[in-house]
């Protein structure tokens, strides 16, 4: 039984005073409506109507149960008027898995989404590890590597890529490396990130090849030897997109160009395709735009020498973004 649905059609014969304007109302015969009342009088085991031919009147009952179906029945309403107006628009929170490296790109571009929308909420959970999307209740994250979750589905392949970069001051203090194999003349930043961090792969005619490097500033996060690069200290290997700001703005310069390091695979993934908000959608569509406009500039700069002052070749496979077929699993 429909208790709500029949709850509403009491609520309507009352106000109406009559069971077949209701009827008429709802496109339903006289029968089925007062089939509805009988079924509710026998769910809670009582006589809501003392019915004549002319009237109909509530009885004791009848009047209770009006008092507490009307607040429950616009307690409903208000229900469905809310998540309407949420399905319909950017509107409520949105939480998202990124990268340490990520986090800081994004929330230089995120206020200006905000912005645009004031009753959207955008959440971002920071954390290199693996997320698990249900139990940290997340709406969708990005992910580097391979994804071989079968219950997620997957959105716009991508390969981000790590750069060398250095500090102006550096270069002209300590000049810049010529090949990767120099870099064993020059003073390094180690971001740790587990075993073999002070070896640096590049692609080189030979393929994938790594250079140990060495200085005296190691740091298990990032943005620590971020900032460091940025003092003119030594020369960092870090995300294309944790820098890249720097890079545009000449805080920071790129150093061997030539010599790309391998890529990996970064995707945004989320649960299921199923019901996506529109919030969910206009905040994924956001960062994928910003990546978009990442790359747009940096095949500028490649082809006009202007991202940075060392060297600015930049090529499209150092944050190869462009979009690919949806995968989709679910």
């Amino acid at each position: 039984m429909d208790i709500l649905g029949a709850l509403g059609i009491l609520v309507r014969v009352v106000e109406t005073g009559s069971f077949s304007a209701v009827a008429r109302e709802r496109g339903l015969s006289q029968a089925a409506v007062a089939r509805q009342v009988s079924q509710l009088e026998d769910h809670f085991r009582v006589r809501l109507f003392h019915r004549t031919t002319r009237k109909l009147n509530l009885t004791d009952d009848g009047q209770m149960l009006m008092g507490l179906a009307r607040p429950v029945l616009d307690g409903v309403e208000g229900i469905e008027a809310a998540l309407g107006q949420q399905s319909a628009l950017p509107v409520g929170l949105v939480r998202v898995g990124v990268t340490v490296a990520t986090s800081r790109f994004l929330s230089l571009r995120l206020p200006s989404l905000l912005i645009d929308h004031p009753r959207l909420k955008v959440e971002l959970v920071v954390g290199d590890r693996v997320n698990d999307l249900i139990e940290d209740r997340l709406d969708f994250a990005m992910r580097a590597g391979e994804i071989t979750d079968a219950s997620l589905v997957v959105r716009r392949s991508g390969t981000a890529m790590r750069v060398v970069v250095a500090a102006p001051t550096y270069v002209k203090l300590h000049g810049e490396p010529s090949s990767p194999a120099e870099l064993a003349n020059h003073i390094c930043i180690v971001h740790d990130t587990g075993p073999d961090s002070d070896v640096w792969t590049f692609v080189t005619r030979e393929g994938p090849e790594g250079f140990r490097v060495s200085g005296g500033f190691l740091a298990n996060d990032g943005r620590a030897a971020h900032l460091a690069a940025r003092t003119g200290y030594g020369i960092a290997h870090l995300s294309l997109l944790e820098v890249f700001d720097d890079l545009r703005s000449g805080a920071l310069v790129r150093l061997l160009s030539g010599f790309p390091t391998p890529g990996v695979p970064v995707n945004l993934v989320y649960p299921s395709r199923r019901h996506l908000a529109p919030r969910t959608r206009l905040v994924m569509d956001f960062i994928w735009e910003q990546f978009r406009q990442v790359l747009a500039e940096l095949r500028t700069a490649s082809d006009e020498g202007a991202l940075g002052q060392h060297r600015a070749d930049v090529r499209s496979r150092d944050l190869d973004l462009e979009i690919k077929p949806v995968v989709t699993s679910s």
